[in-house]
Order: structure tokens, then sequence, then C-alpha cells
């Protein structure tokens, strides 16, 4: 075989790996996109996450020891929730629910492990997709709010925009990160460089108001505060801190600006003024939210096994809104306290990351600042088990997690040069 010719065989496979692995990271992109359209079921989202799983597999996707803490306790997460089964008498509703939560566990060892195989590319490649699907998602949902859309009905509930999603307490959440992504990106550079990203923040941020959704006021303002304390920390730059609190002013000014705007719409001034207050009618009172939990986490010190989905709901009336009852009501108390070590972990793996001099550190400090947020505010007040945004950055932060141990491996172990002349 010539010279030539031998160029070209090897050429050639190469050309194709790379086109394929084009195609593989045009699938990531398309999935997370898909991640804000999910107003029917099954949404796209879980329809292409199998297909790209596939492409994936067969352009040398692994996993490896860095994520076994995601897997292990997600496989047991799920486990819990199918050992409930045995709780229960009829199976159909269930299976779904239950096949819907392993889609989204296996989503986030996925995710994990396609950024660690190359961070910087795979993060840039996730940040980029997620805040155009949200800058889309909120476009839908304010137009539809205003009713210019054709079928603004559909994206909107209880006059609450709702976008693209089912729930306005699930579409509000879900615009946090991107909104702490476009936020960041403010932040740290001159506003005349900005414009695309001024206008995307004002249009998730405004999506968010007219969402009322408490829960997900309160994580945007937790999260976007906490992603520029990290942004603030990270700055060995006195004016760039400077920068940062002027804009934090300003920018704070004009959030107000434009609530001042928006409640002077008759419609939009009486909801924001019933749902401002922390708890509503349906809180309090007989087998009201909190009753229920309490109830609830009663009922789980007599169940190991759990309840099973939805049986809490057949039995008080509404499901739990309550992430860690939940963990024990459906998925059992080894799926319960999976969970709760699950969320520990993340955050101790995940902190000292915060402050890595590394390109993909921005992503990382937002999807910390939002997984915080869910931690601490959202796990108390509603049921976010198959939120696949949630799922994602658990994804994101055990993938910085594998990739910053990958690369401490590297630099600790030596160069095939320097170990042939050792």
């Amino acid at each position: 075989m010539s010279a030539a010719t031998l160029d070209g065989a090897l050429i050639a496979p190469a050309t194709r790996w790379r086109a394929g692995l084009r195609i593989a990271d045009l699938a990531v992109a398309a999935i997370v996109f898909l991640g804000g359209f999910v107003i029917f079921e099954p949404a796209p989202y879980e329809l292409l996450l199998v297909p790209t799983i596939v492409v994936w597999a067969v352009f040398g996707l692994r996993f490896n020891l860095y994520t076994l803490p995601l897997t292990a306790l997600l496989l047991a997460y799920i486990a819990g929730g199918w050992l409930s089964f045995t709780q229960l008498d009829d199976f159909s509703k269930p299976f779904i629910y239950m096949a819907t939560t392993s889609f989204l566990a296996a989503s986030s060892v996925f995710f994990a492990a396609v950024i660690i195989e190359d961070p910087e590319k795979r993060m840039r490649i996730i940040r980029n997709a997620y805040v155009w699907s949200a800058v889309i998602a909120a476009t839908i949902g304010v137009l539809a709010y205003f009713e210019v859309l054709p079928g603004s009905d559909l994206f909107k509930r209880y006059d609450r925009a709702m976008g693209p999603f089912q729930d306005p307490n699930v579409f509000a959440p879900f615009l946090v990160l991107p909104l702490c992504f476009l936020a960041r990106d403010i932040l740290t550079r001159r506003i005349r460089e900005s414009p695309w990203e001024i206008a995307g923040f004002l249009m998730i941020l405004f999506a968010t108001l007219l969402a009322f959704s408490r829960a997900g006021w309160g994580l945007a303002v937790f999260a976007v505060l906490v992603t520029a304390f990290l942004t603030f920390a990270e700055s060995r730059s006195s004016l760039l801190r400077f920068r940062l609190v002027a804009y934090l002013v300003g920018g704070g000014a004009a959030v107000m600006m434009l609530l001042a705007v928006a409640i002077n719409i008759p419609a939009v001034r009486d909801l924001y003024v019933q749902r401002a207050h922390v708890v509503q009618d349906y809180d309090e009172g007989r087998l009201g939210r909190f009753e229920r939990q309490q109830i609830g986490f009663f009922l789980i010190q007599e169940r190991p096994l759990g309840l099973g989905p939805f049986q809490l709901g057949k039995l008080l009336g509404e499901d739990e809104h309550n992430m860690w009852l939940k963990g024990f009501t459906v998925y059992g108390w080894l799926g319960g306290f999976s969970y709760i070590i699950l969320v520990v972990w993340t955050l101790a793996a995940s902190a000292p990351l915060l402050f890595k001099p590394r390109p993909w550190t921005p992503v990382v400090q937002c999807a910390f600042a939002v997984y915080l947020g869910h931690v601490l505010l959202m796990h108390s007040v509603i049921d976010n088990d198959h939120w696949r945004h949630l799922f994602l950055i658990y994804g994101i932060l055990w993938g910085a997690v594998g990739a910053e141990r990958m690369l401490r491996r590297q630099r600790l172990m030596p160069s095939p040069a320097a170990a042939r002349a050792a």
C-alpha cells in the first residue's frame, strides 16, 4: 500500500469520527434545548434522550469512577421507588411515574459523563442551549400572558404565565439557571458589550414575574444574589468589584421599575397582591399543605417501603409538596435516605470547585447557586423529583467534580516520555 493510500485510509476514519462527535454534540444541545418544551408528555426531551445516549455510546461515551456516588445513590433512589410497588394494587399510573424518574436519573449520569470527556466544550454547549431555550420559552410565556399569541390559553394557567410547560411553578424555576448565566455575563462585562445578554435577562425576568410563583421568585432572587457574591469573591480587581456593586444597585433599581410598570396593569396588580402573601389559604387549615406534610412524616415512620407514587394524594387529597417528605413516601426509606446523602455529597463535592481557575467555573458557580436554592428553598415547598433542569444540574455539578479529579490525576501521572526516562 502506498503512503498516499495509507494516509487516506487513516484520515477518512478520523474525519468520520470528528463528524460523529459533532453529531453527538448537536444531540446534547438538542436535548438540553428541548428541556424547555414539556407541555405534553412524553415530552420531546424523553423521546430524544435514549437515541442521544445510543449515539454517544457509538462514539465512545465512557462512564468512570468519578461519577460513581451519583450513579450509586440514584440507583438506590430508583430502587426504593420500585420497591414501593409492593404496597400498591394498581400499577399503571405509578409505572409511568417511576419510568420517568428512571429516565431522568439516567440523564444526570449521562450529562456528567459527557462533561467529563471535554468539560470546557460541553459546558459551553449546555449553557448556550439552555439560555436559548429559556429565552424562547420566556418569550412565549410573556406573549401568551398578554394574549398576543394565537392559542394563548395553552401557555398560561389561572392567569399565570407558564410558557411551554404544564405548570407555572415549574416554568419559573426552569428559568432561574439561565437567568444566573446572563446575570454573571452582565456583571463581568461593560454594559455596551452585553446588549443581547441584557435583553435576554429582562425577558426571562419578566416571564418569571408573570409566572406568579412564590417559590420561583424566591429562587430567582436567592440564586442571582449567590451568583453575584461568588463573582465578587472570585474577583481580584478593585475596579471590577466596584463595577459589580454598581451593576447590582442599578440592576435592582431596574427590576423595581419593571415591577412598578407591571403592577400598573390591573390584572397583574391583583394577582401580584394575592400571590405576594407568604402563606396562602391552601397552606393552612384542615388537610392544608402543612397538615398534610405533618401527617405524612408520621406515616413514613410506619412504612419503610413507602406508600408508592400518588398514594399520599389519594389519602389526603393533595400531593406532598415537599421533596424531603416525597423521598420517603414515594421511594421508601431506601430512596429517602439515599436522596439526602446525594444532596449532602453533591454540595460537599462541588463547593471546593467554586473558585478553581477553570474555564468552566462560571457555569459551575451558577449551577451551584441554583442547586443550593433548590435545596434550601424549593425542596420544602414543592415536589421536584421530575424537574428535568434539576437532573441536568446534578449532571453539571458531578461532571465538574469528575473533570477536576481527572485533571488532578493527569497532573500527578508522569508523561510517557518521563516514564520511559525513569
